[in-house]
């Protein structure tokens, strides 16, 4: 990389609007190796995409589907994941099938149910996409006492992650990657407010504590797992025109529609982490634009405890094996 390519990028990754806004991905793609470089493997694997009935996960889908990849997601809506398996199935290209399953997230039975049925159809899975994320405007918690945002965001993840650890290493070298927000960068990892109270609930403010907590546990996958079996990756796609939030954030999308990336852009470094070679990538890094990025923007929201990232892992075990409730409140 040139050092004027390396000064661009440094300028656009400390002004944040530069770096997250379609400013940021359309001086990228023309400046960084990573957008010229023939670095992608072929199709043919098998990828599970979560959320992918619009937005990101849709794009994302559809283009590893029009790469020869086969695709299986994850839908909550059958009418919408009806609808999202003729947009993928229409971009498939190579003998690429695409296939659906229905399940509720913010549900861990109903996450173990899907991931039962996913190893009953699939022997290996190359690539699981954690994309599915939704920010609640109220107050609400699970039949296991654990608030919404938490239980699709951080342990819904994570169950599927444990239950298809064989899938995914009969695919070694394979890969988890996780969608995660900008958003992230205001709230430190705290598992003591990782959700919050009926009284101070903030919607905007429980889906950041949650991608931070995302962040945290790929990097404890990737502690944990070797790299040679499956590599762990977290990104945050900037900020995107989704409907999601179009919904959540409306005086937001309203502000900065004309800097608003496009989900195809926002999608890019999904796919790229799904295909690029894996020598490249390594495992345990947080990724925007196809290179590695910093999880800390200001003091106050670094890494204090150094243990903090093995006991949100440990609660998230607990969740998902139903010992615990509402803990971390």
């Amino acid at each position: 990389m040139t050092a004027l390519a390396r000064a661009a990028d440094t300028l656009l990754e400390a002004s944040v609007i530069g770096s997250f806004s379609r400013i940021g991905i359309s001086a990228r793609s023309r400046l960084l190796p990573e957008f010229s470089a023939s670095n992608e493997v072929g199709g043919g694997g098998v990828a599970l995409v979560t959320g992918a009935t619009s937005g990101l996960g849709l794009v994302a889908a559809s283009q590893l589907a029009s790469c020869g990849w086969t695709v299986h997601f994850l839908a909550r809506n059958p009418d919408r994941a009806a609808r999202a398996e003729r947009t993928i199935a229409a971009a498939a290209r190579g003998g690429a099938q695409v296939s659906h399953g229905i399940a509720d997230l913010e549900n861990t039975d109903s996450v173990r149910a899907f991931a039962r049925e996913f190893r009953g159809t699939h022997n290996r899975l190359d690539v699981l996409i954690h994309n599915a994320g939704a920010i609640h405007e109220r107050f609400a918690v699970n039949q296991a006492g654990i608030e919404l945002t938490v239980a699709g965001q951080v342990v819904a993840p994570f169950v599927l992650t444990w239950q298809l650890l064989p899938a995914l290493r009969a695919a070694a070298p394979a890969r988890v990657i996780t969608v995660s927000s900008g958003g992230m960068y205001t709230q430190r990892l705290d598992l003591t407010t990782l959700q919050m109270p009926q009284a101070s609930y903030r919607g905007v403010t429980a889906y950041a504590r949650a991608k931070r907590a995302q962040v945290a546990l790929s990097q404890e996958w990737a502690r944990r797992v070797s790299p040679a079996d499956i590599a762990f990756h977290a990104m945050h796609p900037g900020w995107v025109a989704t409907p999601g939030i179009t919904a959540a954030l409306p005086r937001f999308s309203r502000i900065m529609r004309p800097v608003l990336r496009s989900p195809d852009q926002g999608a890019d470094t999904i796919v790229w982490l799904a295909t690029a070679n894996p020598l490249l990538l390594g495992s345990g890094l947080f990724w925007h634009d196809r290179r590695p990025r910093t999880t800390s923007r200001v003091p106050w929201t670094g890494e204090r405890d150094p243990a903090a990232a093995r006991r949100l892992w440990d609660w998230a075990a607990a969740a998902a094996e139903g010992r615990t409730g509402s803990g971390g409140s």
